[in-house]
């Protein structure tokens, strides 16, 4: 009886978390929505004032879009496997979206790299607050991306263990959905400063 009852409760906290998950999930991606939104305002209010430096957007920015997309796709297939009991495929699709992830941030960091040898600096005398708008927005996006490969690191210590399959997707799900959105999050700040700068 005490084993049917701690069964119970089992499924009870467990249906609670796959209630929960998701809408905690959107309602964080809609509070990034509105940070990013409430910078790329700023960045449009601080132009329309003057004394804004025009620069190229360094090449590896562009490196970073083509990865991101191809993490998402990476993801995508993760979670096609996933839904066919494929064990082996999903795991290398996972891996696969960690590598793309890893790189982008190498070319984030170097695109920093070619921003400094314009002398486009985030702070000091030299500074303008295009390029400090530029280093402040991407760092807050490496920052939340963060917060995407740690969640993808856990995904992929499940997939080892063998936890998800066609019964059991939620947590694949969640850092699929939030890992497209970052991808897309990039996208559009790509596009915006290529527009403004």
């Amino acid at each position: 009886m005490e084993d049917q009852f701690t069964l119970s409760e089992k499924d009870f906290q467990e249906e609670k978390r796959k209630k929960v998950m998701k809408p905690l999930l959107w309602f964080g991606m809609a509070s990034i929505v509105m940070l990013f939104a409430g910078f790329t305002s700023a960045v449009i209010v601080r132009k329309g004032d003057g004394v804004w430096l025009q620069y190229d957007i360094p090449n590896m920015f562009l490196v970073s879009s083509v990865i991101a997309v191809i993490g998402s796709v990476f993801m995508v297939f993760a979670l096609v496997f996933g839904k066919k009991n494929n064990q082996k495929m999903l795991k290398t699709f996972l891996w696969l979206t960690l590598a793309a992830g890893t790189a982008f941030v190498y070319t984030q960091f170097a695109g920093y790299s070619q921003l400094v040898e314009s002398e486009i600096f985030l702070t000091g005398p030299s500074s303008n607050p295009s390029g400090s708008f530029l280093y402040i927005i991407s760092g807050l996006h490496l920052l939340h991306l963060a917060g995407g490969i740690i969640a993808l690191l856990i995904v992929i210590f499940n997939a080892m263990k063998g936890r998800y399959n066609s019964e059991n997707l939620l947590g694949l799900q969640v850092c699929s959905t939030y890992w497209h959105f970052m991808g897309a999050m990039w996208i559009y700040l790509y596009i915006f400063f290529r527009m403004i700068i």
